[in-house]
């Protein structure tokens, strides 16, 4: 009889230790899940993010509407309005200063992210040239980028150059 009930004993704490360690397991899939979501949310906006830097900062009087028209396809709400009523002034002055810029040293740093939206701090250097300046001088920027995920892109929302 005492067999028995020893045999019991063991038969009811494995099962609870089995249980224990397939819920210990789901838990544990289900945080690094959680952890890869965040980390590819967190890289999807920083990409993002620098791709505007580099799209701000290439810029040609050859080729100024396309250039324009890859940096408001990277924008959403009031950003890609203002940036629609502004795109003729900075055509125009494009072409008359014949002004051509470059990028190098691109870096973008999540500052926050929730959900749909994200804050992003992007460095980056830029020269400039034109035809009083042929031989620019690289000269640094930096811009706070506010982004929202519009579906699966994340697209800038609005931006300050900071100091």
């Amino acid at each position: 009889m005492r067999r028995r009930n020893w045999t019991s004993v063991t038969t009811l704490v494995l099962s609870v230790v089995v249980v224990v360690l397939v819920a210990a397991t789901g838990w544990l899939g289900v945080l690094t899940v959680n952890k890869k979501d965040d980390a590819d949310r967190r890289a999807k906006a920083a990409q993002s993010a620098r791709q505007m830097g580099v799209n701000l900062m290439t810029l040609d009087n050859a080729t100024a509407q396309r250039d324009l028209d890859r940096i408001v396809a990277g924008t959403t709400g009031n950003l890609k309005n203002k940036l629609g009523t502004q795109s003729k002034v900075l055509l125009d002055q494009l072409a008359k200063t014949g002004a051509k810029s470059t990028v190098s040293d691109v870096e973008a740093a999540v500052v926050s992210i929730d959900g749909d939206s994200a804050e992003v701090m992007v460095s980056l250097n830029g020269t400039v040239t034109n035809a009083k300046v042929k031989d620019g001088a690289p000269r640094a920027y930096r811009y706070v980028m506010d982004l929202t995920r519009v579906q699966d892109r994340w697209l800038v929302s609005d931006m300050e150059m900071v100091p």
